[in-house]
């Protein structure tokens, strides 16, 4: 009697000399696709046909990768958000290196799990955090993880902050009645009430203090607040300072801010989410003067400093405080001396994630690939196209500048040719990204609807911003007949 060869259970090829052919060539027609972003447009909406091939059932059994792949280049690639564009100028979106591509495909081969335990991914997570940490002038010795995005990054600073008003036992009881009160910008992220909504303080628990006309923070106005709830017997035990707001790039007076603060005895954090890779900028490094008050920092090494997403990180001043915030004492958690369960504290227990993966790599990558003088550079540089795109729209009689250029973000409208400019300006910017010219976001300043133009992508140049205008205006004389 004869019996069938049992079926394989691993996941491996069954000729690895194939896989290597088709890695190969994923690896080069990669390259050459991010490599010919020039050439193409923008952004392309999905047709609906290949929507509805994407919605299949689960499969019951596999098929061949070169096939998967296939699909993904008819169906994922010519589909993206476009931020790898030079012209993307949308949102706040990085646009990626080819060192970065490297770095992801060694994460996926040696996939760790980066929540803890003695191996080498764990050192070169504390390595980037050390230099994030020397970079934007916090102590050697500071805490730090990264996570997902400033979101996350934000929240984790606002629990240390409320470990910090309440103690250790915060986190057996809760926030109780404590009355526990937040400040923050009124052009601050929306990331910021959604971290106090999700702490458990809520968001009536956050003042939104006005800005001038420079959209930044009225520092004034933030002591006068701050005094008032202390009067009425609230706790004040968190500030948050702005570097880079998301509207028009505005930096808020951090020494400023900082100093009210210390005095009210609370927590001094800034969102830098973009903005603090300004530090890498000899030229625009003064504008986060008063950083060196923060007791926290939250922000993006996938925005200006082009890391692939996702990569996040937070800064403490206080590594103990961190510590004793998230660190947990579970026996299947255990460390120890010697082995691989050595070598703590790990990443886990300083922000909530137990599984976490290899995000450090791309970003170790990125700095020594391009050094902290090459990210200074794309600073730079993104800020020149912006005066660039900011000169060219006031030179332009059917363009209006709605907000000073603090850094890389210009907000600007066409201010003639319907009575409704608001909503004028919101279709001429769906016809402009339809169009595949060029694609910037929009934005509210007083009131008005603004293109929003934020140069982030070190691909960028003046001549980019320039088809930004000229595709604004043309969109604009289509629009009038």
């Amino acid at each position: 009697m004869t019996h069938a060869a049992p079926r394989r259970t691993d996941l491996d090829p069954a000729d690895w000399r194939e896989t290597r052919a088709l890695g190969h060539r994923m690896l080069d027609e990669m390259l050459d696709w991010l490599d010919g972003a020039r050439a193409r447009p923008v952004w392309e909406q999905m047709p609906a046909e290949k929507r509805a091939e994407m919605r299949l059932k689960l499969p019951a059994e596999g098929v061949p990768v070169e096939e998967i792949y296939q699909d993904f280049r008819r169906l994922v690639l010519p589909y993206g958000a476009g931020n790898e564009h030079p012209r993307f100028f949308g949102w706040v979106n990085g646009g990626g290196t080819a060192a970065g591509i490297l770095a992801e495909l060694l994460v996926s081969v040696f996939n760790p799990n980066c929540g803890g335990r003695d191996h080498a991914a764990i050192e070169v997570e504390r390595q980037v955090i050390a230099w994030a940490a020397e970079a934007l002038g916090f102590p050697s010795d500071a805490g730090g993880v990264l996570m997902t995005g400033s979101s996350m990054a934000n929240m984790v600073a606002l629990l240390v902050a409320r470990r910090a008003a309440l103690g250790e036992e915060v986190r057996a009881r809760g926030v109780g009645g404590h009355g526990l009160t937040a400040y923050c910008s009124a052009a601050a992220h929306g990331c910021i009430p959604r971290a106090m909504d999700m702490a458990g303080l809520g968001t009536n628990a956050l003042r939104a203090i006005p800005v001038g006309d420079d959209h930044r923070m009225d520092v004034a106005a933030l002591a006068g607040a701050i005094g008032a709830d202390q009067a009425a017997g609230r706790h004040p035990f968190l500030v948050v300072g702005t570097a880079g707001t998301v509207d028009t790039g505005a930096f808020d007076d951090l020494a400023a801010a900082g100093e009210v603060a210390r005095a009210a005895g609370a927590w001094f954090h800034v969102d830098g989410a973009f903005g603090a890779t300004a530090a890498f900028s000899d030229r625009f490094r003064p504008l986060l003067h008063g950083i060196e008050l923060a007791d926290s920092l939250a922000f993006d090494f996938h925005k200006w400093a082009q890391v692939p997403y996702d990569a996040g990180c937070v800064l403490v001043r206080d590594r103990r405080l961190q510590l004793d915030t998230f660190a947990q004492n579970l026996a299947y958690l255990e460390g120890a001396e010697r082995g691989i369960a050595g070598n703590p504290p790990w990443p886990r227990d300083l922000g909530p994630d137990l599984s976490r993966e290899f995000r450090a790599l791309k970003i170790w990558f990125t700095l020594r690939a391009y050094g902290a003088a090459g990210i200074g550079r794309v600073v730079d540089q993104c800020c020149d196209v912006a005066r660039h795109l900011a000169a060219r729209v006031t030179r332009e009689p059917a363009l209006e500048l709605l907000a000073p250029v603090a850094l890389n973000i210009v907000c600007f409208r066409v201010g003639e040719g319907a009575d409704d400019l608001n909503r004028y300006n919101k279709e001429l910017v769906a016809d402009l990204q339809e169009s595949g010219i060029a694609a910037p976001s929009t934005t509210t300043i007083g009131g008005r609807l603004a293109i929003r133009a934020g140069v982030f992508n070190h691909r960028s140049t003046i001549e980019d911003a320039d088809a930004l205008v000229d595709g604004v205006l043309e969109m604009a004389r289509r629009r009038q007949g």
